[in-house]
């Protein structure tokens, strides 16, 4: 008899619990908005696909890290999907490119990504590189864990290096990140 109470108790508890870790995309915009992150992070909802969108567009790393870099201009864009309008569990990876400006390739030879994060270095990996040359543009994409993210965002001094260009992920940019994983925790 006590099994039979159990497994019912069981299975409301695990139902209970994954209504309570899901979010609408109308309570995430309403986040968004509480943390008047309206101009870095956006959501959007493919009606044909049926699924959302999060995006986060950073801004440019400012002129002198540009000019050390060696680029004309560099920022960068997450995102990832989810089906439907509810956000039922975090993401474990997010799609993460730089963009960046420069008259001549700068990253097509050496692309591989490593933070400098409170001691620690986190390699991140090689680029998926591309480039469109009529555009002076290049792209590098990477997967980013999202507990590689939470260690970028709690930290107050991150650098980087991509290929042979050392750069530090602006106060602003760790912001857009921390606000970022308030939004997807449940």
């Amino acid at each position: 008899m006590k099994i039979y109470l159990l497994v019912p108790l069981i299975v409301l508890l695990s139902v209970a619990a994954s209504f309570s870790q899901s979010k609408t995309n109308e309570a995430i915009e309403k986040q968004i908005k509480a943390l008047n992150a309206e101009k870095a992070i956006t959501l959007s909802y493919d009606e044909a696909g049926k699924t959302s969108k999060i995006m986060v567009t950073g801004e440019d790393f400012g002129k002198e890290q540009d000019k050390r870099a060696g680029v004309e201009a560099m920022n960068f864009g997450m995102a990832f999907f989810y089906p439907g309008k509810v956000l039922t569990a975090a993401p474990a990876e997010i799609n993460f490119t730089f963009w960046v400006l420069s008259k001549k390739p700068k990253f097509a030879a050496a692309h591989a990504w490593t933070v400098e994060v409170g001691g620690e270095t986190l390699d991140l990996g090689e680029a998926r590189y591309a480039a469109r040359a009529s555009e002076n543009m290049e792209y590098l994409n990477f997967k980013i864990s999202r507990a590689n993210l939470e260690k970028i965002a709690k930290a107050a001094d991150v650098k980087f290096k991509i290929g042979s260009a050392e750069l530090k992920f602006t106060t602003e940019h760790l912001k857009t990140f921390a606000n970022l994983l308030k939004i997807v925790e449940n």
